[in-house]
């Protein structure tokens, strides 16, 4: 890791880098002696009667054996609810749904109790930074944004997703079992999503599509203005941002022109030279694939449109967090919003409850919605159900609510043939909890993906019942 590091110019001087790699070495030291007395022993199992744990957060070989999960109330997202419910999960993937009486349990079946459970389909976050930030305030640990330039469509988060992130346990046991990882929002065109499981044999297998959208962002902070007179740059204003945003595009088009020209049998001269960043915009312009497009205010909203109407983009907006005097006109944009997060404070001039209720106000003005867990503070995918259950106390109703975090983000990916709902054919992953999921005093019991019951720990959990006993003692 410290050879990888030393290759990105951070712009320390020596003292600093000596001071930190101090503490770096300091800190590995601690964090190896806490993993190796917060781990379980080498022999014990992910679950019982599974393989040893293999692979990034000690995840496990697949069963050979089909599950069925029965007794429990299946909330299907997609064909209502069913109070006495059996699911069957059979070589990675869902192969019955319904009825507890209607369905037969195959003979070699590994059988879950769920009476009394609340059975529903893995949870979606819209938007993360999962496997790009390990620690927030050691930025060797952090790849969020590549800050050299305002407008980087080639990167790719997959060539930065850290699989064997800690973070990363700590959500799915929540319920979690699908992100998008997204870079920061710090730039113009901050590079490439990618859609992750949240489990795997390794990071392959835990990247399920890579490049699958394009993040861009028309906000203030995006602005390049110094700290002192003199020392701003290109764009220091909003008006610098869309014209860097045209140009780009038009510069796009240009390229694709000379490329095409350039393949014609009868032309004449060198070969047009590749470029990176206009060959990742390609896909876009055509409308292959769809575009976040980040705004907060109203007026960003409006010129973001503006642009992806001038250039023809497929867009699902994103964050509109402080955008409830245009509530209308977004939705006649007839595209879908990604809310997050649903935990932000008001602006002086709105409503006390304007974040809390603008699920509410966009579902009922027909705008597909999805909730993500980023916010100003601590984004933590764990808490995604709660935000819908903010949601739900502000107005949204309850069915949308669960769309919100499952079925509508697959559908706004171009996944829902696979995710985001208890039906025949999709991919296994399932949650079976004691109560209601947007509840916070709902427990999650077991997690399926690709129909594995996943270990239920975290760094968190070794860490508790390594040292939980020591403080009762103390009492």
């Amino acid at each position: 890791m410290i050879r990888q590091e030393g290759l990105r110019r951070r712009g320390r001087s020596t003292a600093a880098c000596i001071v930190a790699a101090a503490c770096l070495f300091a800190w590995l030291n601690t964090a190896s002696a806490f993993a190796q007395a917060a781990a379980p022993p080498k022999t014990q199992r992910a679950n019982p009667g599974s393989p040893a744990p293999v692979g990034p957060n000690t995840t496990a070989i697949a069963l050979p054996k089909p599950v069925v999960i029965t007794g429990g109330k299946l909330l299907t997202i997609t064909h209502g609810t069913i109070d006495n419910g059996t699911v069957i999960l059979e070589g990675g993937k869902i192969t019955a749904v319904g009825p507890t009486a209607s369905i037969k349990a195959p003979k070699d079946a590994q059988i879950f109790d769920a009476k009394g459970m609340t059975v529903y389909p893995g949870l979606f976050d819209a938007e993360t930074r999962l496997g790009l930030v390990e620690v927030e305030s050691d930025e060797n640990s952090s790849d969020l944004a590549e800050k050299s330039d305002e407008i980087f469509p080639q990167l790719r988060v997959v060539d930065a997703f850290h699989a064997e992130t800690v973070h990363i346990p700590i959500e799915r046991i929540n319920g979690v079992t699908n992100a998008i990882v997204a870079p920061a929002s710090e730039d113009s065109v901050a590079g490439q999503d990618a859609l992750i499981q949240l489990y795997g044999k390794d990071r392959n297998a835990m990247i399920l599509t890579p490049d699958i959208a394009l993040a861009m962002n028309f906000e203030g902070d995006l602005r390049r203005r110094g700290n002192a007179p003199g020392t701003s740059k290109f764009p220091s204003t909003r008006m610098g941002l869309a014209s860097q945003l045209r140009q780009t595009f038009l510069d796009t088009q240009n390229y694709m022109d000379e490329k095409e020209a350039a393949a014609k049998p009868d032309h004449k001269g060198p070969p047009a030279k590749i470029d990176l960043k206009f060959e990742a915009l390609i896909p876009y312009l055509k409308g292959e694939k769809p575009v976040v497009f980040g705004a907060y205010e109203s007026r960003e909203v409006e010129v973001a449109m503006s642009i992806a109407k001038e250039f023809n983009l497929k867009v699902i907006l994103n964050h509109v967090t402080h955008s409830t005097d245009l509530l209308d006109t977004i939705a006649s944009y007839k595209v879908p919003v990604i809310v997050g997060s649903i935990y932000d404070a008001p602006e002086a001039n709105e409503r006390y409850d304007a974040v809390f209720s603008l699920p509410a106000e966009l579902e009922r003005r027909g705008v597909k919605i999805a909730l993500s867990s980023l916010g100003p503070e601590s984004p933590d995918s764990r808490n995604l159900p709660y935000a819908a259950g903010y949601a739900v106390a502000y107005g949204l109703p309850y069915d949308e609510a669960m769309k919100a975090i499952t079925l509508n983000p697959a559908e706004m990916f171009g996944v829902a043939d696979k995710l985001g709902s208890l039906d025949v054919g999709k991919v296994a992953n399932v949650v079976i909890a004691n109560g209601d999921p947007l509840d916070v005093r709902t427990s999650v019991q077991q997690v399926f993906i690709e129909g594995i019951a996943i270990p239920m720990t975290s760094r968190q959990t070794h860490l508790r019942d390594e040292y939980l006993p020591l403080t009762q003692k103390l009492k």
